[in-house]
């Protein structure tokens, strides 16, 4: 368990002293602004495009693993998303912010960081992976949902357009793009660009884990909804769960990609799932709340799924082949 300890504490401590320093300097949100920037269309895309070039093509293209990992996640949306609309007698707008917070997990800030420092390089690509193909349903889902609602006073052919714009044009998408077709072709950067995207691969984890810990200062909690309980609780056990049992289910797969895909399921709700709420004006204030409550228990909750991981007490694969 010292083991386990040592592994999260640098993790969980970079989001911590990020909320302690925003607390002590109190300077607006929107200073972030840069950071944020860097974070997104630099330091985290020259990651994925670093790792990736490396990978052989041929593992690029696992795509029962690809289905097992997005459909835990879509079922957990789903689930939520349908009980929110019972409860709310078919209020969509909100049972999709709602859904998103139990479904979309922090896996662009928070994924690349614990997975590497978990399982090593071996875990890059399973994180690319799992975050290009979620996130192209994540950016698909939104919009979609906002015009059944009523939100989205556009077109459909509009709507179609501004989805496949947000998908196509997204630097983590992109860098992976690239990285693919890099691997597909051999080809490797000089040695002076080389240099450069290791320093800024080096620099995506610990800005993005102190840009996190900034943000939950600067958006204080005033009150835990009831909401709250189901959507933590499907978000940060019964996801990674379902993956676990879905991933068992559908393939023999590498351990490391197993246990990747399982600690990416257990991350706390995205940040993201505020921004999309804020951008349509719907359920922000606990929107912001999912997200600094999950985050919170997440401190528990990872640990101890990574301590199962670790010990061997969850074995890779629940129903090997004989």
């Amino acid at each position: 368990m010292a083991d386990i300890f040592g592994l999260v504490l640098p993790f969980f401590g970079l989001i911590f002293l990020g909320f302690v320093v925003a607390r002590i300097v109190r300077q607006p949100l929107e200073a972030l602004g840069w950071m944020n920037i860097f974070i997104i269309y630099v330091a985290l895309p020259a990651l994925f495009f670093q790792l990736l070039s490396k990978t052989p093509i041929e593992r690029l293209t696992e795509w029962s693993y690809i289905f097992g990992a997005v459909f835990s996640t879509y079922a957990m949306f789903a689930l939520m998303f349908v009980g929110s609309a019972i409860v709310s007698r078919g209020e969509i707008a909100e049972s999709t912010i709602k859904g998103l917070a139990a479904a979309y997990g922090n896996i662009g800030y928070m994924g690349p960081g614990i997975a590497l420092l978990a399982f090593g390089e071996a875990a890059a690509v399973p994180v690319a992976l799992i975050f290009c193909f979620e996130n192209i349903m994540h950016f698909a889902i939104a919009p979609m949902m906002m015009a059944l609602s009523g939100g989205e006073k556009r077109s459909f052919g509009s709507l179609v357009v501004d989805v496949v714009k947000r998908i196509v044009l997204h630097p983590f998408i992109i860098a992976t793009a690239v990285g693919v077709c890099a691997a597909a072709f051999a080809w490797t950067p000089p040695e002076s660009l080389q240099r450069l995207l290791e320093m800024l691969a080096r620099a995506a984890a610990p800005c993005a884990l102190f840009t996190m810990g900034v943000t939950l200062a600067l958006r204080p909690l005033k009150r835990v909804p009831r909401a709250m309980a189901p959507i933590a609780g499907i978000k940060l056990i019964l996801h990674p769960v379902l993956c676990y049992l879905v991933l068992s289910a559908v393939g023999d797969f590498d351990p490391v990609w197993v246990y990747t895909a399982v600690l990416l399921a257990g991350l706390p709700t995205a940040t993201n799932v505020f921004v999309i709420a804020q951008q349509y004006g719907v359920w922000m204030e606990r929107a912001s709340a999912s997200v600094l409550i999950t985050t919170v228990l997440s401190v528990f909750t990872v640990t101890g799924l990574l301590y199962l991981i670790k010990s061997g007490f969850l074995p890779p694969d629940l129903f090997p082949s004989t």
